[in-house]
């Protein structure tokens, strides 16, 4: 699908067809990067994507172990209150 650039106040952009962003599920902020061969156009990534999944697959491989909370600094044993 072609698109052409157009001015937009003082800068230029493209209109994306509605056809194309329904189909990318794109909406709201977006990150571009430079390619060789062009401009990519993704989903903004939020902190924290794909945490939950990270998480659940931690707990199904018994990997959600509670850490240590005598490790630490010096600083941490002999200063720091819980």
């Amino acid at each position: 699908m072609k698109a052409q650039i157009i001015q937009i106040g003082n800068s230029q952009g493209i209109r994306i067809p509605k056809v194309l962003l329904e189909e990318s599920r794109m909406t709201g902020d977006v990150e571009l990067e430079r390619h060789p061969d062009g401009i990519l156009i993704r989903k903004a990534q939020t902190p924290r994507s794909g945490w939950d999944e990270a998480f659940k697959t931690m707990a199904e491989n018994d990997e959600d172990e509670t850490v240590d909370l005598q490790a630490g600094s010096s600083f941490d044993r002999k200063e720091w209150q819980w």
